[in-house]
Order: structure tokens, then sequence, then C-alpha cells
């Protein structure tokens, strides 16, 4: 929304002689208080086949402008007759309310005017050098055609103040910095609990690691009875005789087996 806002447009004297002044009543708000004056200008377009023909009626400077709404009426002298060839004084042409902030026009308002004799007779016939004293002017104050362009702000209190103090904040004092903190900590968190987890989990492992051990047959007791005690009776008895052969033996030659090498033995290295 803009900070200045037209709301209407009287034209006071309508219709009026071609050499009459215009005055138009001008109401508009606003919403701020402005630091500029606003400036309204009139211009008159002599020729609908060039702009060297146009001409500025007059400007008028509005300030300072009070937030509300504001209500002045702007005179503007009529066209200088000179300046406008003979062929185009007559018939259709237009005029321009424009408004301007700081050099930028922002808005524009047009209206068709008609140019034409007070007579029928001198309409049916217009004499070649124009009667200017008999010309009257008819501005269609009803069809206005409003264009509106978007300008910077009007106001310097709409830009965000300079804060040089934020430059030399400690950085424990930082935006967000409590927010930070504590994202921080619930992460810390969330990190020792998950440790906690796994610990947990690798001790339940283990657990079961060590149960399946303890609940595994132990190798070579296929042969164990049915209450759980090893069967040496069917143990061979020629194992037994071959026992004890060899335990005879060791007693009658244990001179010889007890003979140590005086020389040290040599170990092969893989």
């Amino acid at each position: 929304m803009s900070v200045v806002s037209l709301l209407g447009v009287n034209i006071l004297n309508n219709p009026a002689k071609f050499g009459d002044k215009y005055e138009f009543e001008i109401t508009f708000e606003c919403l701020e208080q402005l630091e500029k004056d606003l400036e309204w200008k009139l211009t008159y377009v002599g020729s609908a086949t060039s702009d060297q023909y146009d001409q500025e009626l007059d400007s008028l400077l509005v300030g300072p402008i009070p937030v509300g709404v504001n209500k002045f009426v702007f005179e503007a002298e009529a066209p200088d007759t000179k300046r406008i060839p003979d062929a185009d004084i007559l018939g259709v042409t237009v005029v321009l309310l424009t408004c301007s902030y700081d050099g930028r026009e922002f808005i524009r308002v047009g209206y068709y005017v008609n140019n034409e004799y007070e007579t029928d007779e001198l309409n049916a016939d217009p004499p070649a050098k124009p009667i200017i004293e008999k010309i009257r002017r008819n501005v269609l104050a009803d069809k206005p055609r409003v264009t509106r362009f978007a300008i910077k702000c009007f106001c310097a209190r709409r830009v965000p103040p300079e804060q040089p103090e934020a430059d030399v904040q400690p950085d424990d004092e930082e935006y967000g910095a409590e927010e930070l903190a504590e994202e921080a900590e619930e992460e810390d968190v969330a990190a020792a609990g998950e440790a906690n987890g796994e610990a947990v989990a690798a001790a339940a492992g283990e657990d079961d690691a060590m149960g399946g051990v303890e609940g595994a047959e132990p190798a070579g007791e296929e042969e164990m009875s049915e209450d759980g005690s090893v069967d040496l009776e069917n143990e061979s008895e020629d194992d037994l005789e071959e026992e004890e052969e060899i335990a005879e033996g060791e007693a009658a030659g244990g001179d010889d087996a007890m003979e140590v090498d005086d020389k040290p033995q040599t170990v092969m290295a893989h």
C-alpha cells in the first residue's frame, strides 16, 4: 500500500472558456509523516502528433503534510495558444495531473478535454484562424485514467536504523545463543544415550555368546551315558595292555631316558 493515496479530484470550473484557469480540488491521504513536499503538475497536451507542443501549465509544492486526509485547490493558467498549432486547438486533447515525491512521479491522472465553439454555426463552419474567445472547453471529469508507479519508500523511518553496536556485540550475547546451547546439550544427551544403548546391546550379545558356549556339547562326549557319566568300561582292553607295557619298559630303561645332551638345541625359525 502506498504512503500517499489519491482519494479524489474535483474540477471546480467545468465547463469553462478556453482561456480560463484550471481549478482542481484534490483530496489525498497520507499514512506517514513525509520528510519532503509533494510536487503536483498540470500538463496540457498541445498536439497528438508530437510531445514538443506539450505545456506545463503550472506546478505546486505541497507540504509539510500532516498524517491523515488532506485537501487543497490547485489552480493553473490556460495553455498558451501561440505554442499550439491552429489545427490542434479545436477537437479532443488531454490534460495530465501528476504528483511526484523527491523528483519521482508516482501517480498520473489523465483527462480528455473537448474544445469546441459555443455556437453551432461556428462549429459547422469554423474559421481558418481560431477565435479563442468563443471556444469552450469541457473536461471529461467522470472518465479519468489513473496510472500509478511504484517508487522507493517515501519516509526515511521505513529504512532500518543503523546499529553500529551490533558489530561489537560479544559472541556469547549473539542472537539465538541460548537456543544453540540448548540444542548442543540435547545432542550430547542423545549421543550419551545412544552410546549407553550400544554398550547394553554389546553386553547382551556377550551373554548370548557365553550362553551358547556353556550350552554347547563338549567334543568327544558322544558316548556319554544317559545319566551324564562316561562309560570307562567301554575302553579297549588292548589299549590298557599297551599302556602297561610302555610303563614297564620305561621303568627298565629309565637311566637312558634321563640322559641329557650338553649341547644346546638348534631351533629353526619359520
